[in-house]
């Protein structure tokens, strides 16, 4: 049981990220005082959505300098602090170099971070945002699952650098993590693993996975055809929320899934289409896998043609429930993720209709 003084300030990683602005921005509506750990705090331009965040809230932030490739970079804003939220991690599926381009800064970092907390005696606990990717490699292995189903009790086997390299990297890091936790006694160590994440972030000018996928449902790339990729879908409001949770309820242990819906690109689609109708190039129909086999890697060299066999066609299916048993989640309807994210992308101009 690790009780968190709530105005002991907390820092969180990888500030001017997508799931740690919202974060932040729920810890600022709270009244927290945040240390945001960034690259280069000199650079106002990027915190300018954090700034004005901060300036409609009770609560304070302050920025560190900080960085996952430079062992110490984190210790001056940890100082203080009794919770680390540790969101920084790299995101993208096409990499030059799956080693240094992924797997290096998500496993070196996060080591960085857990050794600065051992060396803070403030430290009392540290809230991980680990994935569902360090848990599956492709839905072609939840079939092989005991439960047939994604669980807190389930690692990933099937990923390498060729082949899922970003779910190579979470796993990785998180067994770094849990190497370090264990290796100590003084704080305690609690994990976060989301399935896609989507919805409104705090800036809408983001690139990752996340905002592509979507803008791609409204642009016209699947005018001719939905790809029948079957996901687990969760609202980053849902996400930063676990964290936040995680980070103030005692009892809180262990990983954690965060997946609202077991869903897909389809029914995503359909969703949208039905809210918005025909203003934008939503695809109506299912592009038959063979297609997508055949012209995936073309369009994206991070969609493998050994992807497209393990993922498309194959359901999805993972176990929420110690989320909201243990630390009290509840999950937005997948509708309200779509149309909010949508929109939010509509009014800033990244999507715009039909002409």
């Amino acid at each position: 049981m690790t009780e968190i003084n709530s105005d002991a300030p907390i820092l969180v990683t990888g500030a001017t990220g997508y799931l740690a602005g919202v974060i932040i921005q729920q810890l600022l509506d709270k009244g927290h005082t945040v240390h945001a750990a960034v690259r280069d705090p000199a650079k106002t331009d990027k915190l300018q959505y954090l700034d004005a965040i901060a300036d409609a809230s009770p609560g304070s932030i302050h920025y560190f300098k900080a960085d996952l490739t430079t062992p110490g970079s984190y210790a001056e804003g940890m100082a203080g602090c009794e919770l680390v939220i540790h969101t920084a991690s790299p995101f993208t599926l096409a990499v030059a170099d799956p080693q240094k381009d992924l797997v290096d800064p998500a496993v070196d970092g996060t080591a960085n971070v857990l050794t600065s907390a051992n060396e803070t005696d403030s430290v009392k606990r540290i809230v991980l945002t680990s994935s569902c990717a360090a848990i599956y490699g492709d839905n072609a292995d939840i079939a092989s699952m005991p439960e047939k189903k994604l669980t807190e009790a389930v690692w990933n086997t099937s990923s390498s650098l060729k082949h899922n390299p970003y779910s190579l990297s979470k796993t990785l890091a998180e067994k770094k993590a849990w190497e370090i936790a264990e290796a100590q006694a003084r704080w305690d160590l609690v994990t976060i693993n989301p399935s896609f994440i989507l919805g409104p972030g705090i800036n809408p000018n983001l690139t990752g996975e996340s905002y592509s996928t979507i803008v791609q449902f409204g642009d016209g790339t699947m005018a001719a055809g939905v790809p029948d990729f079957r996901i687990g879908v969760v609202d980053v409001r849902d996400v930063a929320a676990a964290h936040v949770l995680a980070g103030f309820t005692p009892s809180a242990n262990g990983r954690h899934i965060l997946s609202g819906h077991n869903s897909g690109f389809p029914e995503m689609s359909k969703i949208l289409r039905e809210h918005l109708g025909d203003r934008f190039g939503f695809g109506k129909s299912i592009l038959p896998k063979f297609l997508v086999w055949l012209v995936g890697p073309m369009l994206n060299p991070g969609l493998t043609r050994k992807t497209v066999s393990r993922n498309v066609g194959i359901d999805f299916i993972a176990d929420h429930s110690k989320s909201v048993r243990e630390l009290g989640v509840s999950y937005r309807p997948l509708e309200e993720t779509m149309i909010d994210f949508f929109q939010h992308l509509v009014d800033n101009g990244r999507v715009k209709p039909k002409s």
